[in-house]
């Protein structure tokens, strides 16, 4: 990984297989905040024939920012990824290399993406699942989903989750039914409240445990 050193935070995200779509996100904010998406998206162009000094000295600058985001890649991939990138001369190359081996053609990504809506439709909360961990199990489906192209309403999530929480929670959702305005409601703001929930559930479920334990 890449060390702090006034340009690179001190940690880096690592590509290690199965955490591309997260990887992926995280190093589109770091070419963001290194402002060489373009250099990523674009590559290096070749200069004219008979080029003008300021044309040469562009490119010389765009020949050193391509290097310093192929640098940042080879930081950011583990040893077995390196491998499929070593012979690659420039980000974009790289960059694309590894697109295609995770993210792979079209009809892959339709195979994938039919993948997810199956486990997203079969989605529900188990007994032992806290509302912090659906919410965290339902976000990492919905997040792959959207990068694969199907963007996921708010609305249509917080009803996914109304209607796959635990039967210890009914009364809770029949109340955020008739009292909220689903479609204004954020996800965050959802999880707040079942989370204040939940709290008090666990709280009088140990008050009970500990009034038998007495009586007992």
């Amino acid at each position: 990984m890449a060390s702090s050193n006034g340009n690179f935070p001190a940690s880096m995200p690592v590509l290690k297989g199965k955490n591309y779509d997260d990887w992926c996100a995280q190093m589109k904010v770091i070419f963001r905040f290194q402002d060489v998406t373009e250099v990523v998206q674009e590559g290096v162009q070749e200069p004219d024939r008979n080029p003008t000094d300021a044309q040469k000295v562009a490119h010389r600058d765009l020949m050193k920012r391509d290097a310093k985001t192929l640098f940042i890649i080879h930081q950011c991939v583990d040893a077995d990824n390196f491998q499929k990138i070593r012979s690659a001369d420039t980000a974009k190359k790289a960059w694309d290399t590894l697109e295609k081996s995770y993210a792979g053609d079209s009809k892959l990504k339709k195979v994938k993406l039919q993948t997810l809506r199956r486990q997203y439709e079969l989605l529900q909360m188990s007994d032992q699942e806290s509302i912090g961990e659906f919410f965290s199990r339902i976000l990492a489906i919905t997040n792959q989903m959207n990068a694969y192209g199907d963007k996921q309403s708010d609305l249509g999530i917080i009803d996914k989750v109304l209607r796959t929480l635990t039967p210890r929670f009914d009364h809770i959702v029949v109340a955020i039914e008739q009292g909220q305005n689903l479609e204004e409601m954020k996800i965050e703001e959802l999880q707040g409240i079942l989370e204040a929930q939940e709290m008090r559930l666990n709280e009088k479920n140990l008050q009970r445990s500990a009034e038998q334990a007495m009586q007992a």
